[in-house]
């Protein structure tokens, strides 16, 4: 089994990174006190990609969570699944970074990335065959920003032949809350291509015009935002989880489709986020009505490969060639099948006042 080693730091990428453990634990029926109460062989089959087995039969994450300030912490561990993480994987500072990268990457996070570091090989060497790193942080912070970067960077040097994937949460001008924000993603973009395989775009405003326009909720919290993000994860990574229908091995997939292109010419992905009613609905030229996670027009001229990753019963195994040949004009390259879908209404359901039957049809994660 090629295991995975989740990462998240900051206060916006420990919030993406508990929602995201929320879906997870969900779908694999993982109770908050880690033990399985699913019903399903499939959920026990690649368990072990994300979770360890404990000696008295609780799967706990192979996850690390770092912040500078221990009031992120405080939340994460009163929340829903506090419990079920290591006590030793919680590594955190006292004096914050006050949304300066300089602060992350140079001094406060420079103090505090060793511990970091031994808390990753101890759950680095407890693999059998590791497979790679996926980071959760925000681009617009000090710390997810800053100290994001330097772990990314350490962790590249350490492990040269490791995957390294992360979801970047992206800042904006127009839900900007701080003025610094285009300066500490311009600073950790430049890390990110240097160091990172695979770069996940989150767009602020994107996932705010999400919520105005295709969700209708006129107050969008963060628990809705954090709630698309976890969706949109959860479906890249189901093929990992997952992969009973897919053919070749399950390392890399997403990787593998762009593998023909040097190192840092493609390696910021956006995401979408498709929910299928139909065979039908499914092959129609869809770029303009997809939830799309960048506030950027996708149109045909402008797309170059895109790869397709299909869940739910109704979608699968036999209609992938019906959806590859109609994919809207677009090339593409590849189409990634999960024969299990996340059925939990109390994970599924956002406030929009949805029924369960729509929440729980088949969904389309697409990465172009």
């Amino acid at each position: 089994m090629r295991e995975i080693l989740h990462i998240q730091g900051g206060q916006c990428g420990n919030q993406i990174g508990a929602k995201f453990w929320e879906v997870v634990c969900a779908e694999h029926g993982i109770d908050p006190t880690g033990r399985y109460q699913g019903d399903l062989d499939l959920q026990l089959e690649r368990i072990n990609v994300y979770y360890n087995e404990a000696s008295c039969g609780r799967f706990v994450p192979r996850a690390v969570l770092m912040d500078l300030e221990p009031g992120t912490m405080d939340s994460i561990r009163s929340g829903p699944v506090g419990q079920i993480f290591r006590p030793d994987n919680f590594v955190f500072g006292q004096s914050g970074a006050g949304n300066n990268w300089a602060k992350g990457h140079y001094t406060e996070g420079a103090e505090l990335i060793d511990s970091v570091l031994d808390v990753v090989r101890k759950e680095a060497e407890n693999c059998d065959c590791l497979q790679g790193f996926q980071v959760c942080h925000s681009l617009g912070g000090g710390t997810g920003s800053g100290m994001g970067t330097l772990l990314i960077s350490k962790i590249r040097e350490e492990y040269p032949d490791r995957m390294m994937l992360t979801f970047s949460v992206f800042p904006s001008p127009k839900v900007s809350d701080t003025v610094v924000e285009p300066y500490n993603a311009t600073l950790s973009v430049h890390q990110l291509v240097e160091n990172a395989d695979e770069c996940m775009v989150l767009d602020n405003e994107a996932l705010y015009d999400i919520c105005f326009r295709t969700l209708k909720l006129t107050t969008p919290s963060f628990g809705d935002l954090n709630h698309l993000i976890s969706a949109t994860m959860s479906g890249v990574t189901c093929c990992l989880r997952f992969g009973k229908a897919q053919e070749k091995k399950e390392e890399e997939p997403v990787r593998d489709v762009f593998i023909s292109y040097p190192t840092g010419a493609l390696i910021f992905f956006p995401l979408h986020f498709y929910r299928i009613y139909s065979l039908e609905h499914s092959c129609i030229p869809r770029w303009e009505i997809l939830m799309i996670y960048l506030g950027a027009a996708m149109v045909e001229t402008n797309v170059y490969r895109s790869v397709a990753e299909e869940r739910g019963e109704a979608m699968w195994p036999d209609n992938v060639e019906q959806i590859l040949n109609g994919f809207g004009g677009f090339q593409l390259v590849g189409c990634i099948c999960s024969e299990i879908d996340n059925r939990s209404s109390q994970e599924q359901q956002l406030s929009t006042g949805r029924n369960n039957s729509e929440l729980c049809s088949p969904r389309l994660s697409c990465i172009a």
